[in-house]
């Protein structure tokens, strides 16, 4: 299975998903089963790390997101990826501009996967640093379930 994250920049919301997923999958066992990479859809930090604030607060919970680079969203991930997962409702129109009218691709919100229907992801890039946290809260919520849906995929074509 693969799965991408995708947000506006990829320095706050989309790395703290992926980074998050990552550290979850290893717990449950299933990191070599499942391949995780995230994005934006603009190109405006393409090549930097995840901003600091996102890093310093992942890092509190034991997720390293030191490792990740931004890079933006291509037409190509259409075919690579099984999820592309969007942080909130203009990433998601985005992905769905962009899909490929053959895309077999689950594209979505990834907080569908934590039980909240249609809810988005705060950036919280121009916010303080309660924001962050709030961000790690939700994607954990929503990796948590994620992983659920990946489980039963992956026990069904063993």
């Amino acid at each position: 299975m693969r799965v991408l994250f995708v947000c506006l920049g990829n320095i706050c919301r989309s790395p703290t998903a992926e980074g998050m997923l990552r550290h979850k999958l290893e717990a449950a066992g299933l990191a070599e089963s499942v391949t995780i990479d995230s994005c934006g859809t603009g190109d405006w930090h393409v090549g930097k790390a995840p901003d600091r604030r996102a890093t310093a607060a992942a890092a509190t919970r034991g997720i390293d997101l030191s490792g990740l680079r931004a890079r933006q969203l291509e037409r190509a991930d259409f075919e690579r990826f099984d999820y592309l997962l969007a942080m909130d409702h203009d990433n998601l129109a985005d992905l769905l501009a962009m899909r490929p009218s053959d895309c077999d691709a689950h594209v979505g919100l990834f907080l569908d996967f934590a039980g909240r229907e249609g809810a988005a992801v705060p950036d919280p890039y121009y916010g303080g640093e309660d924001g962050f946290g709030e961000v790690l809260d939700l994607v954990e919520a929503a990796a948590d379930g994620l992983i659920g849906v990946l489980r039963k995929r992956l026990d069904s074509t063993s």
